[in-house]
Formats: C-alpha cells, structure tokens, sequence
C-alpha cells in the first residue's frame, strides 16, 4: 500500500499505548500512528482522519461507555476496520464487541507478537479473535434481540444513537452532522421502531444492556 498505514489507538494508559505502537513500527509500513487518550479525542481523530487504515480502541476509556463506544465510533467512520482492546477478555464480551462489528478482539495480555498477528489478520481482511477462547453463543435473549435489532441500523442511524447514549439534543446532533433537525427526528423515529422502543430514553436503556461496563454484562 502506498505511503503506508495509518492506525489511531485509543487508550487511556499511555504505557499500553506505547506498547501498542511498538508493537504496530514493529510490522514496517507505518505511515501515522495517532494517539488518543480520552473518547472524545478518539472520535475527533477518526473524524479528522478519513484514510485511517486500523482503530485499536479499548471499551474502558473515559468518556467511553463500553461496547455503545464501539457503536458510536463504527458510525463515525463504517469503513475503519475497529479492533478492541480490553482487559475484560471474557468470552461474552468478545463475542458481544465481534457481533457489534468489531473487527477483531485482543486482550491485554496479549504478546507482542499476538497483537501484531492479530493486527496483520484484520488488515487482511479477516476476522481476529483470540486464540482458544470459545465464543459460545449469548445466554441473555434481551441482549441477543437487541444485538440483532442494532445490526439493522445504518450507520447513519448508528451515529446518531451513538450521540443520544451520549445525551446530546436533536440539534445538537444535527449540528454536528450537518444536517437539518428534521432529518435526525427521521433518523430518531427509524432508531425507536428499530429498537422496539417508545422513547430515546429508552433506546439509551436498551444500549445500555450490552455493556457499560463489560465486567457487569457478564
């Protein structure tokens, strides 16, 4: 590829961003390795950066509010290949964030050379999920319902949930997407049927099952 690749990490603990980097100049061919240490830094970055090749992006940062955090950022940019990286590797958080769209799961305590095959997999076009850990099947029918209900939405739709699970005003939203008011009522009333809820505090409530925080979704 040329001019080589560009890869935003999104973490908070700059010591596992710096692992992470090693690990990524490690595999040549890097162009840009941007940094972000706080969830609106990371959704600013995505923003600005619309040949972004790779996002590694951990659900625990601050403004982040687990796998919704994934959901917004998808949104934000549908065509980035997202790889989480968690601490909370348990099988239903992993099968929870793949579902959800991510491209790829790797726990932190992943080798170096775990990440960097992890990384090289979903470059690849391909699907990474830790070695040895069985995915199973969800146990929770109202999470599985809702998985299958947020993989119908578009990822117009899915930006604008992402905003209302973040509590932003319909023109708030409309501001910052550039559209009119009129359009995010549409997009808000397509998002509740979709949901099979009445309200968008309920849509918020439902997100909320799959994961503020992932150690309680498990």
């Amino acid at each position: 590829m040329p001019g080589g690749l560009t890869f935003v990490i999104a973490d908070d603990h700059p010591l596992f961003r710096g692992a992470l980097k090693e690990a990524l100049v490690g595999m040549g061919d890097v162009a840009a390795i941007h940094e972000a240490g706080d969830f609106e830094s990371a959704k600013a970055l995505i923003s600005a950066n619309e040949d972004v090749d790779l996002v590694l992006l951990d659900l625990s940062m601050p403004g982040a509010s687990g796998l919704s955090g994934l959901i917004s950022l998808r949104g934000l940019h549908p065509s980035a290949p997202m790889v989480v990286v968690s601490a909370h590797d348990d099988a239903a958080t992993i099968r929870r964030a793949l579902e959800l769209g991510a491209a790829g799961f790797i726990s932190k305590s992943a080798s170096m050379d775990e990440i960097r095959h992890a990384v090289q997999t979903v470059l690849a076009g391909d699907i990474a999920a830790p070695v040895g850990v069985d995915l199973g099947t969800e146990g929770d029918p109202e999470v599985s319902d809702l998985i299958g209900r947020l993989q119908t939405l578009t990822p117009q739709q899915t930006r604008v949930l992402g905003m209302l699970a973040e509590g932003l005003l319909n023109k708030q939203i409309a501001f910052e997407l550039n559209v009119s008011e009129a359009t995010v009522k549409a997009h808000v009333s397509a998002i509740l049927q979709k949901l099979g809820v009445d309200s968008r505090t309920q849509a918020v409530i439902r997100l909320a099952r799959i994961g503020n925080d992932p150690l309680a979704a498990s």
